[in-house]
């Protein structure tokens, strides 16, 4: 004991100092800061993001300011992107985040997620419990292997969870230590990426087969294990061939849905909606011809099938309604067995085999133009003048992401029907003059849509999100356009309206829910209304009197 003395003893009077300087140099540091941000409200701060921002001189510049302002002011960041959601979306979410995802070994800062990589299978629970935020409500995930139209960016296509997740809270008001980015790392067949030398992930093929759907299951049941049956897992850019069988195999055990399907379908089956007011047409009585048959448009035609048969058709009217055209041409049964997969085998049509699409247009005639294709310039002049020679007011939707996939501009569409089409895209586009008249492109973003479920799925603690939700919500996103949203083109409100919109999304849910049973958090809540608001995340910094504020034990 006394040698412990003896060498504790030269260290102990330096010790003491040490904490004086500290308990000093803390004290300072208090005082300044505290000086500082009492004479910088929110409002200032948010002027000079702004400045900042704007000084930027490209989109991906703009991206990488924004994130490194999430990353030291969290709460600054939603503030001054939930002010300026049309300003500041296009670059936290598409386009501009594709471009950040090409580049994300460059815009790589710090991890705003977490990887799991195929080498972790048989210990995920175990990184869960990793994770320091223990009451997670809501997880984005992804393998990257098909990151919007950009096909496969493996591990680089995590910044499309954290887009996702960022306007969860900035449109959603879901709090941000309650939403957790995940990414499986299980390889990437891009080429490109093996031979980067900053690509941040596993440089092999992709493990596929067996060994890929075990680690998709440990992980599904390492979430409900840690988080809860409640927790929200939300499907990101999956390929068609994973995207489909894991909806259909996890949305009766686990609180799920894929937003490429099922999001897509809602917003997309709300602009058509909302259009009918204009055309004037029942949802039986269009034709619609959908170019690609992938997530996005198949979910789009089964919400729009389960929409008619709502109103009273049969499922076979309903889909005798919708065509659709894949890389193979046309859907009909004549093709080769085993040639259409099993989402969309029930719009196959018997029908002659077609190839082209103007002609398809010009055989069909469609009233409707939905195109989810990923192929650039896929709708030709030839086929936008079809579609206004065949209809008074034709629906045109370039929907594919991001802008340099869409497959026409809103400017095409406008002046190739003279003004009278109802146009929707993925990407936002500018607003067109024809003839002193100002038209506003719709931009179908699924971003009206998720925040919204997702606000109302969580606070209403469901299990399990059944289709005629998402129909729902697209029926109440319909509502919200006005008569002078449609009188300017708009099929969808502005987006600088998205954050009311995703709250009564919310809301209209979860009335929805409690009336048919599907709620598990009681009691039922009353005013739905208020207590949704008492779970959404303050933008305002929290309020502290820092005069009154000593060291502790300084008395």
């Amino acid at each position: 004991m006394g040698s412990y003395h003896q060498w504790f003893a030269p260290w102990k009077s330096r010790l003491f100092e040490c904490l004086q300087i500290s308990k000093s140099v803390a004290m300072i540091w208090i005082d300044l800061s505290t000086s500082y941000h009492c004479n910088r409200t929110m409002e200032e701060q948010t002027v000079r993001v702004l400045t900042n921002f704007q000084k930027r001189s490209n989109d991906l510049d703009r991206f990488i300011y924004l994130i490194s302002l999430q990353d030291r002011n969290e709460k600054l960041f939603y503030k001054v992107l939930s002010e300026n959601v049309e300003e500041m979306m296009p670059i936290v979410y598409t386009p501009t985040v594709g471009q950040a995802c090409e580049h994300y070994g460059i815009v790589f800062r710090r991890p705003r997620g977490l990887f799991i990589s195929i080498n972790d299978k048989g210990h995920i629970y175990d990184i869960l419990c990793n994770w320091p935020e223990r009451n997670v409500k809501a997880i984005v995930v992804t393998d990257g292997e098909r990151i919007l139209g950009l096909g496969d960016l493996g591990v680089y296509g995590m910044g499309i969870p954290v887009g996702k997740l960022s306007l969860y809270t900035a449109l959603g008001g879901i709090h941000p230590a309650k939403c957790l980015p995940i990414l499986l790392d299980v390889g990437t067949n891009n080429k490109k990426l093996h031979a980067d030398p900053l690509y941040i992930g596993r440089q092999k093929g992709r493990i596929t087969g067996a060994e890929y759907d075990e680690l998709v299951d440990e992980f599904m049941h390492a979430v409900q294990r840690r988080y809860g049956s409640t927790c929200l897992i939300q499907f990101e850019d999956f390929a068609n061939h994973n995207a489909f069988r894991f909806l259909d195999k996890y949305r009766n055990k686990y609180c799920t849905f894929n937003d490429d399907i099922q999001g897509t379908a809602a917003v997309g089956a709300a602009g058509i909606f909302a259009s009918l007011r204009i055309t004037g047409k029942k949802l039986i009585d269009n034709v619609f011809l959908f170019q690609g048959a992938g997530g996005a448009n198949t979910g789009i035609a089964q919400l729009l099938s389960l929409a008619m048969q709502e109103e009273g058709a049969t499922e076979a009217e309903a889909n005798s309604k919708i065509w659709m055209v894949d890389i193979g041409g046309l859907l009909t049964k004549g093709r080769p067995a085993g040639d259409i997969e099993g989402h969309k085998a029930v719009f196959a049509k018997d029908f002659k085999h077609m190839n082209n699409l103007e002609e398809m247009v010009d055989e069909i005639k469609p009233t409707a133009i939905i195109g989810a294709s990923a192929v650039p310039g896929a709708f030709t002049d030839r086929i936008i003048k079809a579609m206004g020679k065949y209809n008074e007011r034709p629906i045109i939707f370039a929907l594919s992401n991001p802008t340099s996939k869409a497959e026409c501009s809103a400017e095409q569409a406008y002046a190739l029907t003279e003004g009278r089409c109802m146009f929707a895209s993925g990407s936002p586009f500018p607003s067109y003059n024809m003839n002193g008249k100002t038209l506003h492109p719709g931009q179908g973003n699924n971003a009206y849509i998720f925040p919204g479920v997702a606000l109302g799925v969580i606070t209403c603690g469901l299990r399990h999100i059944p289709d005629l939700l998402f129909l729902r919500a697209a029926q109440r996103l319909a509502e919200l356009v006005t008569d002078d949203h449609l009188a300017e083109g708009r099929v969808y409100p502005p987006l600088s309206d998205i954050q009311e919109v995703s709250f009564k999304i919310a809301v209209d849910l979860a009335q929805y829910c409690y009336s048919n049973g599907l709620a598990s958090a009681y009691p039922e809540p009353e005013n739905k209304a208020e207590y949704i608001r008492s779970f959404m995340y303050t933008l305002e910094y929290e309020s502290f009197e820092p005069e009154t504020w000593e060291w502790p034990g300084s008395a």
